[in-house]
């Protein structure tokens, strides 16, 4: 492909988010810019669930603040809370210092309905003990968890949050620690 191709490729979406932007709309602009809105939300609500991983990975509790809705509400293997602070406790609770835990995130289906949204994500979560040294790598996994989650998202004055995860375990090998 020769690199006029690329950028004309590459072009492609800024082109269409110009004539979705123009003051001079059509209907055809109108379909152009709702088909625009609905793939920013597909986006926004997908990066939340990249987002959860990495905060249950890297033990950053407080950004579930910004992952989920104060009135939010979780059923999984670790027990259920409602709101925010107990959903936190609940996360810091089960993700404890003690282990290493690795969650993959895949398959993420958005269905949209105006400012809410289902959300269904396919997560793998392995668990290991922690390294003895930090920084060195840590052993091998004793516990992985292969689980489907399911989310409630709706849109607030600050962008997307989930209002509801519930988590549904369908295999796992090695001990639960």
């Amino acid at each position: 492909m020769n690199k006029f191709r690329i950028l004309a490729l590459a072009a492609l979406p800024l082109t269409l988010l110009a004539a979705a932007c123009s003051t001079t709309a059509t209907a055809t602009d109108d379909s152009a810019r709702h088909a625009l809105g609905e793939l920013r939300d597909r986006d926004q609500i997908t990066r939340l669930v990249d987002r959860l991983g990495r905060t249950l990975d890297e033990a950053r509790f407080d950004d579930l603040r910004t992952i989920y809705s104060a009135d939010a509400v979780a059923r999984t293997p670790g027990g259920t809370a409602d709101g925010l602070e107990a959903l936190i406790t609940q996360v810091s609770r089960n993700h404890s210092d003690a282990h290493r835990i690795q969650h993959c995130f895949s398959d993420v289906l958005v269905d949209l309905h105006g400012d809410t949204a289902e959300v269904r994500a396919n997560a793998v979560a392995t668990f290991s003990p922690a390294a003895d040294t930090p920084g060195r790598v840590a052993p091998e996994p004793i516990f992985t968890l292969g689980v489907v989650y399911r989310f409630d998202a709706i849109r607030t004055g600050e962008g997307w949050r989930m209002s509801r995860v519930e988590m549904s375990p369908r295999w796992s090998t090695g001990t639960r620690p």
